[in-house]
């Protein structure tokens, strides 16, 4: 049986094109084909750095018809480079369906990453980034909108969205009106570009100031706290250990301490307790 090509996942800057790896570059040049989310953006990132290997279109528009044809290629050994116009493909941009039927025709699918804007805009909005989920674009659609918001009334990690800067102030608006006007958010705009902003405050504050005069500009990642109401702080045995003991230093009981730490915490006040019972 002749051996197939491979398709190779290559993420490509978000703004800055000194965030291009090596590793990506070599990757591109070495390929038979590659399939761009729109090839005159990546025709200009070809260009710069010096990269002639031809390109084919492959957008949402055309994902579905292109799948065979790009299939075939790699049937015949031929490999190919998947590139969007900015990022990761399939996070948030085409190449499931092709990642997908690629490793189901046992076709080897080769991750070469690169910079994502959830990842960019998380690594230095402050909140808690080990655990997070991540919604990409909120549905225009009323109906699913509301029970998606609904749905994230009471998650407890820190969530990422993209938005369009035409849809912002609207997402801004809905957000504070089902997670509350309290939440910590982080507005990260034009990320690693030359006017890149990052901006902290509550919900309800941002809402205030793209009301009153600022004017949405460039793409926008926005990521929000959890609710705090479930949040738990994962602590070992022993570490309770340590913070029961410093709180019960100051005169207070074993079941004091406990309720205490137990309120700070989430953790059941029956652990803790049992634990303060060994001090």
């Amino acid at each position: 049986m002749a051996q197939t090509g491979k398709l190779y996942i290559v993420g490509t800057p978000i703004g800055n094109l000194q965030d291009m790896t090596f590793r990506a570059v070599e990757t591109l040049k070495k390929v038979n084909l590659i399939a761009a989310e729109d090839t005159r953006h990546t025709g200009k990132l070809l260009q710069y750095f010096e990269v002639g290997t031809p390109q084919i279109s492959y957008h949402h528009h055309n994902r579905l018809s292109r799948q065979n044809e790009l299939l075939e290629i790699l049937f015949q050994g031929k490999d190919i480079a998947l590139v969007t116009d900015a990022g990761t493909p399939g996070i948030s941009d085409p190449g499931y369906e092709l990642i997908r039927d690629c490793l189901e025709a046992n076709i080897e699918v080769i991750p070469i990453p690169g910079v994502t804007a959830v990842i960019t805009a998380l690594s230095v909005s402050g909140l808690v980034t080990d655990k997070f989920v991540f919604e990409g674009f909120l549905s225009t659609k009323d109906k699913y909108r509301k029970e998606k918001l609904q749905e994230l009334q009471t998650e407890n990690r820190t969530i990422v969205f993209y938005e369009a800067p035409h849809k912002l102030l609207d997402t801004l608006k809905d957000l504070a009106k089902y997670l509350g006007g309290e939440r910590l958010i982080i507005l990260g705009r034009e990320l690693t570009k030359l006017h890149e902003e990052l901006w902290r405050g509550k919900l309800s504050e941002a809402v205030d100031i793209y009301e009153n005069g600022r004017q949405p500009k460039g793409e926008y990642t926005l990521v929000v706290e959890g609710d705090r109401s479930k949040q738990v702080i994962d602590l070992s045995d022993e570490e309770i250990k340590d913070e029961l003991t410093k709180i019960m230093a100051g005169g207070v009981s074993r079941s004091q301490a406990s309720k205490q730490l137990a309120h700070l915490t989430k953790l059941p006040r029956r652990r803790l307790y049992e634990i303060a019972l060994s001090i």
